[in-house]
């Protein structure tokens, strides 16, 4: 047999939506969008130097008419895929996270930007990967509501909760938010589409350049919003990161949220 015949008789060769990949493709690490999430999130308004949010953000991308507007969100997620496979395994279903948000504007379009996330699993991060999230490992905690006791806070005027981040065991962040009014609107940076950049190393030759690209989502839900003062207790974030922190703090909100995520629109090179 020649070597052209062999090649011809072979299969088409190992697939996946991402790495690793097999002869089915049901080793790869993520199963392919749509991907459901519902999660509870604590978040936190504050403001930075607008000169110093700008160097965060690509050229196609501007501060808006808000400039040095920013979010603290801590959030816990549930997520599926279109199977619902993931949710008789709460291990790989399970995630928190940290992420910073900025306001923006491509154009007149407004936007949020994630200039650094940090996460617990390992699925979340390659996912934020993937979007060209910018995400790291870090270890996140946030207070859960309950019912009945006194070792958690119940959704009710003056409960307070409380986010952190740790990462390689030192504490990086600490907020919380005291409940004191319910029924807001959702808070503006987390009803924003996402923006984010889609990065290759230059590992191959030619490098590609970065692409612009926003989140694509449905199904959007909110529950009862409950907003209160909100503080930043530390914000230790090392290198660049030291930028962002904050010049004012201001109003934090407590919620449930759930959303589905379809994948990205390609907006432009940056």
């Amino acid at each position: 047999m020649t070597a052209a015949n062999r090649g011809a008789d072979r299969p088409a060769g190992p697939v996946g939506y991402s790495l690793p990949l097999s002869p089915s493709g049901d080793a790869a690490l993520l199963t392919p969008p749509p991907w459901h999430f519902s999660g509870h999130v604590v978040m936190v308004e504050y403001r930075v130097d607008p000169a110093l949010a700008t160097t965060f953000l690509p050229p196609s991308l501007d501060l808006g008419p808000d400039p040095g507007a920013a979010a603290l969100v801590f959030a816990e997620w549930q997520w599926c895929s279109a199977s619902g496979k993931e949710l008789a395994d709460p291990a790989c279903n399970q995630f928190a996270e940290v992420v910073l948000l900025l306001a923006a504007e491509h154009g007149v379009r407004p936007v949020a930007r994630c200039p650094g996330a940090w996460v617990d699993r390992a699925v979340p991060l390659v996912r934020g990967w993937v979007q060209g999230m910018p995400k790291q490992v870090g270890a996140v905690s946030i207070s859960r509501s309950v019912s009945v006791g006194r070792a958690a806070p119940r959704t009710a005027e003056g409960a307070k909760y409380f986010g952190s981040l740790s990462v390689y065991g030192r504490r990086l962040m600490e907020a919380s938010v005291t409940l004191a009014a319910r029924g807001g609107a959702p808070p503006v940076l987390h009803v924003l589409p996402l923006v984010h950049s889609l990065v290759h190393p230059a590992w191959a030759v030619p490098p590609q350049p970065p692409r612009l690209v926003a989140s694509v989502v449905s199904d959007v839900e909110f529950s009862t919003v409950w907003s209160g003062p909100a503080e930043v207790g530390r914000f230790d974030l090392p290198g660049d990161f030291a930028f962002l922190a904050p010049v004012e703090v201001g109003t934090g909100h407590v919620f449930n949220y759930a959303e589905t995520l379809h994948g990205g629109q390609l907006l432009d090179s940056q």
